[in-house]
């Protein structure tokens, strides 16, 4: 192999000896050309310089152009500079290989000779090649005769939920339909050709079925052919789905020549028009008061129920999605909707919530659980109003769900859902439901396949199948930054998607939300806390009997602790020392709600009794990267934690109680988790009032994490009656000693009883 240097370039040329053949500007000459081709390629390169038409667009680093067969629209291809044995040309048609087009191509470079020159921007050339019926050509003469008229559209009823679409325009006073050159431009990925077409402002050729060429403006053909992608049928008859024809814009066509059946026109009036939603008044057997935000979001449900649709509500977290949804299911009840169970699946933790919001806010509405080692025996045979279950179980118990039918699937957190190629999807989307709803604060968290994903799956096809939302809207959006295809996006969704911030609502909101968020126990947790639970019965009610109730604090008070401390976290004992993070229900609710409020722009307190619980949070923070402040009574400098928080360098505050329930002015904060209760109302309210006091311009959330079933729960139900004596059970003080055996009997009783 000989190596040699182009005088006319100054470069290096690796080629066999006998190809060291002049090349210049990256180019090769029509000689070494042939030696890197068959025979057959070279022949039809030959063929298409003659006979075709071939432009060149040449840079320093990439030679593209089209070429164009007679009777046929151009192709794009290119190929990178300079040219040699390693790289080949990159067809439309013929893919990355040498073919008769990139031949041609670099021919009519190489006799051009011209210098390498910027290239303009213009649109990204793709194919555009027609079928010969109708056949294209770019180098023809129109005919003068046909007169080109108005456009016009119609849709034929196809089917359950299917509309055939013809749409074109009059020639000579008779309509041609143009919608299967339209198919044919979207097969071939040519829209982008289209749009460069329009650029030269010169009509489109049409041949019309007797022969004739008709041409048609292009940039109106290019506005109809990009409204038409992802919604219009490819390989068989131009039909679309209900929704899709009912979202597809009028394309400039006057109202009065578009002809659609009664059917499609109604539901297309209903759906185009969600700003005529009224807000509903709270249903008969809601146990709340509604804010106007949340009236409206329960209009907004009953609008998608009448039309049998799905939607996502995705409000942000605080903001009650969980109270509308069940006055939602209310009024589907009162409107005889509700011919079936409402299913509602959710995380394991949340289980526990569910029933106990329903039965505070609904308690006319039955609820099942299904969750349990009983569970196949119990829930499904209930006659209950809703059944909750988690989302292991919609996988593992499948066979059963997906065999029953639901009149609603709810599904909350459903951010969950955003891999369409997990299982938990799948099992999703076999429900047999009448319409399915999503709740989360986030539906889309890293990329638009995500958000097809969760509209998927509650309005199916509502924005085309997976690779057609990859090719219409996702890589022009992602890849391009097209700003037009992303708020044709939001304008496709809007009626299904719901979402109102904490700050668009805050006029509506008081100044302090909160919030109590029952988290239930399991696996390592549960078992933990039994035994230890157990055995404190038998060593505090040993203890009374044989001194007294009122000599058995010292006891009382250390199994009270203990049994706090699983509730926390089981490593915070050395009994449960080798358990994982997972294994804690309150870390496991950081872990999946923290990231929401952070992505929502929220700076949170999070406050515990034990600094070895904080200890625990922190790995947390680091494995999410978010940036900390951290208060105990170890702190060196509290000073500057405090500016570290206040200044936005840390959007997470870790406090305990003692170092940080008082004396301390956190404004930036909107936000607090108290991730153990303290019994002691008065330090409880100090801590929330490290946020939430004058200068706060923010309404404040507060997020109490009890254990459900647990002493945690029990003394919180005994606060409201005994605040004094709580107290003193919690701090050591005389007045512990008024408690009765019987109550200590309750705050030690089995979980679930």
């Amino acid at each position: 192999m000989n190596v040699q240097v182009s005088p006319a370039v100054g470069r290096y040329d690796i080629f066999p000896g006998p190809l060291a053949i002049e090349s210049r500007h990256g180019l090769v000459a029509p000689e070494r050309l042939k030696t890197l081709v068959s025979e057959a390629v070279w022949e039809r390169g030959q063929q298409l310089l003659e006979n075709g038409a071939v432009t060149v667009q040449r840079s320093a680093t990439k030679l593209g152009g089209t070429v164009a067969d007679r009777g046929w629209m151009p192709l794009w291809v290119e190929i990178d500079l300079p040219v040699g044995l390693t790289n080949t040309t990159v067809c439309r048609r013929c893919g990355s290989q040498w073919c008769g087009h990139g031949v041609a191509l670099l021919l009519r470079a190489w006799a051009k000779g011209d210098e390498p020159k910027p290239v303009a921007p213009k649109p990204a050339p793709l194919v555009l090649e027609a079928p010969p019926e109708p056949s294209l050509r770019a180098d023809v003469a129109l005919d003068s005769s046909p007169r080109v008229g108005g456009w016009w559209a119609k849709f034929l009823e196809d089917g359950p939920g299917w509309f055939q679409l013809a749409l074109g325009v009059e020639v000579d006073g008779e309509p041609v339909d143009l919608v299967p050159l339209f198919q044919s431009i979207l097969r071939e990925k040519s829209l982008d050709i289209l749009r460069a077409w329009s650029l030269t402002h010169k009509p489109y050729p049409v041949r019309l079925p007797d022969g004739r060429l008709a041409g048609i403006p292009a940039d109106r053909m290019a506005r109809i052919v990009q409204a038409l992608d992802a919604v219009l049928e490819l390989r068989a008859k131009p039909r679309m789905a209900r929704l899709d024809a009912a979202f597809l814009p009028d394309l400039g066509i006057p109202e009065e020549n578009w002809t659609r059946p009664e059917s499609l026109d109604g539901f297309r009036r209903n759906l185009r028009d969600p700003g005529s939603i009224e807000p509903l008044d709270e249903p008969e057997g809601l146990q709340a008061t509604l804010r106007p935000y949340q009236k409206l979001g329960i209009g907004w449900l009953r609008f998608l129920a009448e039309l049998g649709l799905g939607g996502v509500l995705a409000d942000d977290m605080g903001l009650g999605k969980t109270v509308q949804t069940l006055a939602h299911l209310l009024d589907e009840k009162s409107s005889g909707r509700m011919t079936n169970p409402v299913l509602i699946v959710c995380p394991t933790s949340l289980v526990a919530n569910w029933s106990r919001e329903a039965a505070k806010l609904a308690p006319s509405l039955r609820v099942a659980i299904h969750h349990g080692p009983d569970r196949q025996a119990h829930a499904l045979q209930t006659k209950a109003d809703i059944v909750v279950t988690t989302y292991p179980l919609l996988v593992r118990d499948e066979a059963l769900l997906a065999g029953r039918e639901w009149s609603l699937a709810v599904f909350d957190e459903a951010h969950v859902l955003k891999n369409p190629r997990a299982r938990m999807v799948q099992s999703a989307r076999r429900l047999k439901s009448l319409r399915r709803l999503a709740l989360t604060g986030t539906p889309m968290e890293n990329h638009l396949e995500e958000l097809w994903c969760l509209m998927d799956l509650v309005v199916p096809g509502i924005l085309g199948n997976r690779t057609r939302f990859n090719e219409a809207w996702r890589k022009p959006i992602e890849t391009r930054g097209d700003t037009v295809r992303a708020a044709e996006l939001g304008r496709r969704i809007a009626p299904f998607l719901l979402r109102r911030t904490k700050w668009q609502v805050a006029s509506e909101l008081p100044a302090k939300t909160e919030i109590v968020q029952m988290l239930e126990l399991e696996g390592v947790q549960r078992d933990l806390y039994e035994a230890m639970r157990s055995a404190a019965d038998r060593r505090v009610l040993s203890e009374i009997e044989r001194v007294g109730i009122e000599k058995s604090g010292i006891i009382v008070l250390e199994s009270l602790l203990r049994l706090r401390q699983v509730c926390c976290d089981p490593r915070l004992l050395a009994e449960g020392a080798s358990a994982s993070p997972d294994d804690s229900a309150k870390i496991s609710w950081l872990s999946q709600n923290l990231p929401e409020m952070l992505d929502e722009g929220r700076n949170v307190l999070v406050f515990s009794q034990f600094t070895s619980m904080l200890a625990l949070v922190e790995p947390l923070l680091r494995e999410i990267g978010v940036p900390y402040a951290k208060l105990t009574g170890d702190t060196k400098d509290r000073g500057a934690e405090v500016d570290k928080f206040q200044t936005g360098v840390a959007s997470v505050f870790l406090l305990s109680l003692k170092a940080g329930g008082s004396g301390l002015n956190l404004t930036a904060a909107d936000t607090v988790i108290l991730l153990d209760p303290w019994w002691n109302p008065a330090a409880e309210a100090q801590a929330v009032d490290r946020a939430h006091r004058i200068g706060q311009e923010r309404p404040v959330f507060v997020y109490r994490l009890i254990a459900l079933g647990t002493v945690e729960e029990r003394v919180a139900a005994l606060q409201e009656r005994k605040k004094d004596l709580i107290k003193g059970v919690m701090e050591g003080a005389p007045s512990a000693m008024q408690l009765s055996a019987s109550e200590l009997r309750q705050l030690l009783s089995p979980l679930g009883s």
